[in-house]
């Protein structure tokens, strides 16, 4: 698997970043989701885990000639926004030891793909079920 780096939302010691790839997909490495009250509301399939990234991660999607606007519905991949502003995305654990030797991943992240397609049609406009489902934040 091929990568191009997006950007990063980096504080000290934290580095959620965001990449392409050459199989029409973006690899999201975030925090890992540890909280009970997150996995909680979360059905994560076999093969799959969740990250938690902050919700400016997305804004690198200009990049990829995307609109920099931000995500404005919450639904498959990115599962919650959370109260503190942070958003949970769901997807495969990334396997390919290529990808992973180009990342810096510290032991409380990990990395997740999702397709790119899904992560366009949430730069769409909301729906009716989509805003309800965006006013109630996670616990």
């Amino acid at each position: 698997m091929k990568l191009r780096f997006l950007g990063k939302n980096s504080n000290v010691g934290d580095c959620p970043t965001l990449y392409s790839t050459d199989r029409d997909t973006y690899l999201v490495q975030g925090w890992q989701v540890y909280a009970n009250d997150l996995l909680a509301q979360l059905t994560i399939p076999e093969g799959q885990t969740a990250v938690e990234v902050p919700t400016e991660l997305f804004e690198h999607l200009e990049k990829d000639d995307l609109p920099a606007g931000e995500i404005r519905r919450i639904a498959d991949p990115i599962m919650i926004l959370t109260p503190s502003g942070t958003f949970v995305v769901q997807g495969a654990v990334v396997t390919d030891s290529e990808a992973l030797a180009h990342m810096d991943i510290p032991d409380y992240e990990t990395v997740v793909e999702v397709p790119k397609a899904a992560i366009r049609a949430l730069l769409e406009e909301p729906r009716g079920a989509d805003l309800r489902r965006r006013a109630q934040p996670a616990l």
